[in-house]
């Protein structure tokens, strides 16, 4: 007898056995004989039935999924010898792992000739995916020590239950009793992150602040909402004898595009989920392009394709989206009537929301009704063209080369022109 591809020999019962018995499993099945030397001779075991017993105990209690309906552990004579041998079938719910050490390669096993490895990170990935299909929200997380504070505070505070049944039945928690990338999502390890930008201006030429959230989902949107909220200002006006406010960005719109970024990116990409502060609107672009079979057009009339079913659920149980399909149309909503409207842009792998500031306009015409005479002819020599250099502004204003610079730069300050290309090449435009 030697040992191959699908038989392993055991002196006697060790704790190793349990990482054989995972990699037969996870690859071909194969069978594990204790009692036998590596070289194949016979010397049996004293204790058979107790032996039994504690491979029975170890794979019951150490290996994740279950693993015992794929196991037959039995005693055999051999050589007038007892042996016990234990039968093992491929399993259907690979990959199979230590319970201690989670869906890692330190974890996970696979048989190689007649030795037993540890997976790779890929091989691990490449079994998930054949096991549970390409559904991103229930396939099985790779971290399985998870937490739920932010999570359960959120739930808390709707007065619903978040026991392991409720994980359950949300999809947090798949039947065979792991955690799912949905409970990785919703959990404080989530490793997805939103990134955020304030620029000076209409263009990405000057930060003035930057901030990276992490953390849950529930986390996350409630942390960047609050962020935006200190850029969001009001403007009063008093068109007669009562204040109007108005706020830069309507709450509600800007509610529905940061839920539209989180509930609905694809979040098998690895990458964050951007937005970007403009002195004249607010971008938010997210990974993952329309659902297959839907085109923008249907987007626009509310019809909605979840591409993150269960994740738009707990949101929609937690009252924070209403019902599918309502974002884009309440975002309409909130700029009917005014000049400027959201615009919705996607490519094949990205989406992306602009927020019009409402209040833009009527700041730009207020400064302009402050610019100086030199300021006011520049500005109307840039706004007559789609661009223009400083030469040919120059020419038409008669203006010196040291005071065109000058107010240039002062127009640049204010946002009321923006610059592009360098050097000679450099263009001036609205």
């Amino acid at each position: 007898m030697t040992e191959g591809m699908t038989t392993e020999f055991k002196r006697e019962y060790t704790d190793d056995i349990k990482k054989t018995i995972i990699a037969f499993a996870n690859t071909r099945g194969g069978e594990v004989l204790i009692g036998v030397e590596d070289d194949g001779t016979v010397i049996g075991i004293p204790d058979v039935d107790g032996t039994m017993l504690k491979v029975t105990n170890a794979m019951r209690d150490s290996i994740k999924p279950d693993i015992t309906m794929f196991l037959l552990c039995e005693k055999r004579e051999m050589d007038g010898k007892d042996v016990v041998a234990v039968n093992v079938q491929k399993g259907t719910a690979c990959p199979y792992y230590l319970a201690s050490k989670g869906l890692r390669p330190e974890g996970v096993f696979v048989r190689q000739g007649a030795s037993t490895v540890p997976a790779t990170g890929s091989a691990i990935l490449k079994m998930i995916k054949e096991t549970d299909g390409d559904d991103y929200e229930s396939t099985r997380s790779l971290n399985q020590e998870l937490t739920f504070r932010d999570t359960e505070r959120f739930f808390a505070g709707e007065n619903i239950p978040l026991g392991q049944e409720q994980k359950r039945t949300l999809g947090l928690i798949s039947e065979d009793g792991v955690f799912t990338n949905l409970g990785l999502l919703l959990s404080d390890q989530c490793t997805h992150t939103a990134k955020l930008a304030v620029f000076q201006g209409s263009s990405k030429t000057v930060f003035k602040d930057r901030a990276e959230f992490s953390g849950s989902l529930f986390r996350q949107t409630e942390e960047i909402y609050t962020y935006i909220d200190r850029f969001n200002r009001t403007r009063a006006e008093f068109p007669g004898l009562r204040r109007v406010d108005t706020r830069d960005y309507p709450p509600e719109a800007l509610r529905e595009a940061l839920f539209n970024a989180i509930v609905h990116r694809d979040y098998s990409y690895s990458g964050s989920t951007f937005i970007s502060i403009f002195d004249d609107r607010i971008e938010f672009v997210t990974l993952g392009g329309l659902p297959k079979g839907i085109a923008m057009s249907d987007v626009m009339m509310g019809i909605s394709v979840p591409r993150n079913r269960r994740l738009a659920n707990v949101f929609y149980r937690l009252h924070l989206i209403e019902a599918f399909g309502t974002g884009m149309l309440k975002i309409k909503e909130c700029y009917a009537g005014c000049p400027c409207q959201p615009v919705v842009e996607t490519s094949e792998n990205a989406f992306k929301i602009t927020l019009p500031n409402v209040n833009y306009r009527a700041e730009t015409a207020s400064e302009e009704s402050l610019l100086s005479e030199k300021e006011y002819q520049i500005l109307k020599c840039v706004s007559a063209r789609q661009s223009v250099s400083r030469t040919e502004i120059e020419a038409e204003t008669g203006l010196s080369q040291s005071a065109t610079i000058r107010v240039l730069k002062r127009l640049l300050e204010l946002g009321l022109i923006q610059k592009s290309g360098n050097g000679k090449n450099t263009k001036y435009h609205l």
